[in-house]
């Protein structure tokens, strides 16, 4: 049965297949496995503690039709595809085609991550607020760009690059050293001011928001060291305007929608918005066309309504008959543990240990972000991030407190994590009793 014989009002069981292996996917695990219509999870590849949640399934989440295949076989009703990686590779349309409903864009619609000159190019034509740029081919050109946005200098990788394709810095031979190792590139204006991710659910003409979230992007204290996959992340934002969600789906989301329906790839699935809220107002940093890591950990701590069917409805093209997440007042901190040396050349296969004192402190999730078994079936490190520790309290200082308990109890040797994730905000918030 294809998705569109099937009467999604009357949908109230759902076999779910999970396409990804690293912290982002066990939070959706996670919050799919509370969610009651959800009867069964599979999850591809998989890790050590999805595998307590989904059956696991060995399969190559960058050939589509190898994905496509195991939704077959395992009869899933939706599957969700984590990682930006297989939506470029066109994961999505293999699975659409097999017959299964599927939460990701096409593989045109992901060029939004795939290819930081194409969002520019889309945000241009749908008069969206970003920072002015330039797509530079060549080294003279690099040069150029530089010299005519100055220092901080921001240089892009305008391919995928997991997170770290990036580069900030006020050292001009830093930025011409990262766009030589990157080829093309976006050389564009830097944004100041605090960054905020929005996570919005889209079924190609309808939007629904999630919450906002903050994150932490450099591997020290004071976002000092090197830039990274993300140390931690919270939400609520006490500080940012009660009006941001509403104004950024009214001047980004929908504009951006109707320019790549009018392309004729309509986005369906999560777009990441990630933002600058500067001085001339909301400027978009970067889109990204998947749930973000360690973002998702901490919004998704707060959600309060089924999971589901909310991305069974995008995926279907219902979404403006679904029901509207509703969220609890609590807050949530992420709190992310990593390997020796991380990012320049983490160790791996250090033995872990602790994850069940850590989930004992209370409203503490844990998920893997890179962990294995070895030969003795013991749990190691197998990458840069190993656990990403959520905690939820009724503020945000309660919930660190909870967060870096947990973390604490976590034994790697040369694991580290960063002290400060949150404290500004939590800060804020005390000052607004």
């Amino acid at each position: 049965m294809r998705p569109a014989d099937i009467d999604h009002s009357k949908v109230t069981a759902m076999k779910i297949m999970v396409v990804g292996g690293g912290a982002r996917e066990h939070a959706l695990c996670q919050a799919l496995s509370l969610d009651p219509a959800v009867t069964a999870l599979a999850c591809a590849p998989g890790n050590p503690g999805i595998a307590a949640l989904a059956d696991v399934h060995p399969v190559d989440p960058l050939n589509p039709a190898e994905v496509a295949a195991l939704a077959v076989a395992v009869q899933a009703d939706l599957v969700v595809v984590g990682p930006e990686a297989p939506l470029v590779a066109g994961v999505a349309d293999a699975v659409r085609a097999a017959g299964v409903a599927c939460f990701g864009p096409s593989g045109a619609a992901a060029r939004l991550e795939g290819s930081k000159a194409f969002a520019k190019e889309v945000m241009a034509a749908a008069n969206v607020a970003t920072a002015r740029s330039f797509t530079c081919d060549s080294e003279q050109e690099v040069v150029a760009a530089l010299e005519a946005f100055g220092p901080p200098y921001v240089v892009k990788d305008d391919a995928l690059a997991a997170g770290k394709g990036v580069v900030v810095t006020g050292d001009r031979q830093a930025a011409l050293a990262h766009a030589a190792s990157c080829g093309r590139v976006v050389v564009e204006e830097f944004l100041d001011g605090p960054e905020v991710s929005l996570f919005l659910i889209c079924d190609g003409e309808t939007v629904v928001p999630l919450q906002p979230a903050q994150d932490f992007k450099r591997v020290g204290d004071g976002d000092t060291g090197p830039n990274t996959g993300g140390m931690g992340a919270y939400s609520p934002l006490p500080w940012a305007p009660v009006t941001l969600v509403d104004e950024v789906v009214r001047t980004v989301v929908e504009p951006t929608l109707r320019e790549m329906q009018r392309r004729g790839t309509p986005f369906v699935g999560v777009l990441f918005v990630g933002l600058a809220l500067t001085g001339r107002g909301p400027r978009v940093i970067e889109f990204n066309v998947r749930f973000g890591d360690p973002e998702t950990q901490a919004v998704l701590a707060r959600l309060r309504t089924p999971f589901g069917e909310l991305l069974y409805a995008a995926a279907t093209g219902t979404l403006a008959a679904a029901r509207r997440p509703e969220w609890d007042d609590a807050a949530a901190v992420t709190v992310v543990v990593a390997a020796e040396h991380y990012p320049q050349a983490p160790r791996l296969g250090d033995l872990v240990v602790g994850i069940e004192a850590a989930e004992q402190v209370g409203q503490v999730r844990v998920a893997h972000a890179g962990t294995a078994r070895d030969a003795a079936g013991q749990l190691v490190s197998a990458s840069g991030r190993i656990l990403s520790i959520t905690a939820v309290g009724p503020d945000l200082a309660t919930a660190r407190s909870r967060a870096y308990e947990a973390a604490g109890r976590i034994e790697v040797e040369g694991g580290h994590y960063r002290s400060d994730i949150a404290r500004e905000a939590a800060q804020v918030e005390m000052s607004q009793r």
